[in-house]
Formats: C-alpha cells, sequence, structure tokens
C-alpha cells in the first residue's frame, strides 16, 4: 500500500521522527524502558565490591527509580561455582552476571543470550571477549605513593626498579592475586621488558596478598610506595589519606569486566536497561568521576584526575596471550620475587 497526500506524507515523517528519537536514546528504546519498569525487579550477580555496586545501583535508579536491583555478591571463584551449579540444575536466578575475569565468563558463553547496547559501536574491541559480553566497567593501575614519607616519588614504573627505594620501601600485591593482577604483571614483563621483574624484586619489596591491605599499610605510612589499582586509592584519597599518585607514562594496565544476560534471565527488559545505562556515557561518566574506574568507550566521557590521554597510554591485555601466558609466566614470577603459595 502507498501513501499519497499530505496528511499521509505528515504521518510518514512523524514515524520517521518517532523512530530517530527512539534510536538516539542512549538507554533504549521506549518499548524496552516500558517493559523493563513492568517487570520492575531484576537480580545482579557479582563478584564486585558490594559498597561500591551499591552506589551503581543508586545512581541508577535515580534515573530509573521504578526497578529494584536485588545484588548477589561473592568472591570470583565462588560466583562462577555457583553461576555452573544453579544453571545445571536449572535455577539460575542472575538477570545479569558481572564478573572481572573475562576467561571465566568466556568458558559460560553458551549461558548467555545475545545482547549488545545502543552504543555498541563506540566501545573499544579490545576489552571485549565475545559479543555476548560488555566491559560494564574497568579497573587501571597506578603507581602509589605516601607523600608524608616520600621526598622523591616515583614518576614511572622502570623508577621503582631503582636502588634508592629498596629495603621494603615499596609493596606489591603478588601477581597471582587475580586477574587484575596478573594483568600487571603481563604488561611489566612484555612493555617494560623481560628483565623488569628482575630489577623490580631486587629492591626487596614488601609482598601482599591483595590491593585492600597494600593500600591500608601505605595509608598508615608503613611502606612508602605501591602499584595499585586507582579504583582502590580513590575513595581513600577522596576521605583524606595521605596518598598520591602517579599514571606512569610507560603506560597503564587496564582490566575489564564482563557482563551478561543469562538466556534464562526472568527479567530480561530490566536486564537489558539496567546495562544499557551503565554503558551508556551516563553510567560510564559516574562508574569514572564518582568511583574511580576507567571506561572502555573509544572516547571516554571523563578520565580520572592526572590522567592525560596524549602522554598515557592505555594497555589492555591480548585476551589469548592473556590466557596461554598466565600460568608459566605467573610461576616464574613466584619464583623471581620468590613467593611460595
Amino acid at each position: 500500500m502507498r501513501w499519497t497526500g499530505t496528511i499521509a506524507g505528515f504521518a510518514a515523517a512523524a514515524l520517521l521522527a518517532g523512530g530517530a528519537l527512539a534510536q538516539s536514546s542512549p538507554f533504549g528504546p521506549p518499548e524496552l524502558i516500558a517493559a523493563a519498569k513492568k517487570e520492575g525487579k531484576m537480580v545482579l550477580y557479582t563478584a564486585n565490591v558490594s559498597e561500591v555496586e551499591q552506589e551503581i545501583i543508586k545512581a541508577f535508579n535515580k534515573r530509573f527509580p521504578e526497578i529494584t536491583v536485588e545484588m548477589v555478591r561473592a568472591p570470583g571463584g565462588q560466583l562462577i561455582t555457583r553461576v555452573k551449579t544453579e544453571a545445571a540444575a536449572g535455577k539460575l536466578i542472575a538477570d545479569v552476571i558481572d564478573h572481572s575475569d573475562r576467561g571465566l565468563m568466556r568458558e559460560l558463553e553458551d549461558l548467555f543470550q545475545d545482547y549488545a547496547p545502543p552504543n555498541a559501536a563506540d566501545y573499544d574491541p579490545g576489552a571485549r571477549v565475545s559479543d555476548k559480553l560488555w566491559p560494564r566497567m574497568v579497573l587501571g593501575w597506578a603507581v602509589a605513593y605516601n607523600p608524608a614519607i616520600v621526598k622523591n616519588p616515583p614518576k614511572s614504573w622502570m623508577d621503582l626498579t631503582k636502588p634508592e627505594y629498596k629495603g621494603k620501601q615499596i609493596g606489591q600485591v603478588i601477581a597471582p592475586s587475580g586477574g587484575t593482577t596478573w594483568t600487571r604483571s603481563m604488561f611489566e614483563r612484555q612493555v617494560l621488558g623481560e628483565d623488569y621483574w628482575k630489577k623490580q624484586a631486587a629492591t626487596e619489596p614488601a609482598l601482599y596478598p591483595s590491593n585492600a591491605p597494600l593500600s591500608d599499610a601505605l595509608a598508615r605510612g608503613e611502606l612508602s610506595i605501591a602499584p595499585l589499582l586507582y579504583n582502590v586509592i580513590f575513595p581513600k584519597i577522596r576521605d583524606g589519606a595521605p596518598i598520591d599518585y602517579v599514571f606512569p607514562p610507560e603506560g597503564v594496565p587496564m582490566t575489564p569486566f564482563a557482563d551478561g544476560i543469562p538466556k534464562t534471565a526472568r527479567n530480561p527488559n530490566a536486564a537489558k536497561l539496567f546495562l544499557n545505562w551503565c554503558l551508556s556515557v551516563e553510567g560510564q561518566k559516574f562508574l569514572v568521576a564518582d568511583l574511580g574506574h576507567f571506561s572502555a568507550l573509544k572516547v571516554p566521557p571523563a578520565y580520572p584526575k592526572g590522567f592525560d590521554p596524549a602522554k598515557v597510554k592505555v594497555w589492555f591485555p591480548n585476551f589469548e596471550e592473556f590466557e596461554k601466558l598466565r600460568a608459566p609466566w605467573l610461576e616464574g614470577w613466584n619464583k623471581t620475587y620468590n613467593y611460595r603459595q
């Protein structure tokens, strides 16, 4: 049937305008938003820090107060085990699964439905490992120090090999701690050189199991310098802790999370709206400015304070190498740093 006449022309124009408006919405078309509000709830499984995730949910609810987000939080390995067990029994209740280990998530790829946010084309493909999984958040490393103690603070990764910092002035999170520390260690060897570990280990750094106790020790002045995830030191600095930092010019190792929607999601529209918001410019700006994260958008809406994209490189690990090299290189790191698990 062919439309003719002025009224038909206006009607067609209105339809086109409405379609363009829906397409331009950063959170999805009106019918998705309406369906999500009708569902009114969703369940989020996450390996993220509970306090951080609560802040994200609160910000999401400022935009969409009609949707209640129930959070189930568990450490990384336990969360994956729970997902596998529940999925095998047909009892998986998660509407969104969020995890920091992209490798573990890709192993479960068949559990997830097809999904892409409205701004999918704006994301760096290097931060993704599957068309079904998206980097809702990205964690990046900084070299932190206590300015009350350090008179000559480091300005680069290579500075952490200087003899003047010898004698447990530097703290290091052990490489086998998790995906973020393996990312940092892989960056050190690939970008800074195969002998970097040997040179850095010669400074006799104090080894810590994770970022949390190391950042506490730095704030207390128990050591002077520590490579740390920026999102870990961000709230401490905000609260007045004596910590400063640099983003080294050689690069900032980045660890993208992976988020997906299971095929069995009971509230798929609310799940899509939640991820659409998180992955939108508005959501990404909140994650960077208010929580100290980075963004995998090709043109980030914001950068952390002190990060100059013209001077500092962003480094995402090659995923295939990330998986292939992990075991042998971590074994090498353990030997170099004389660390026994």
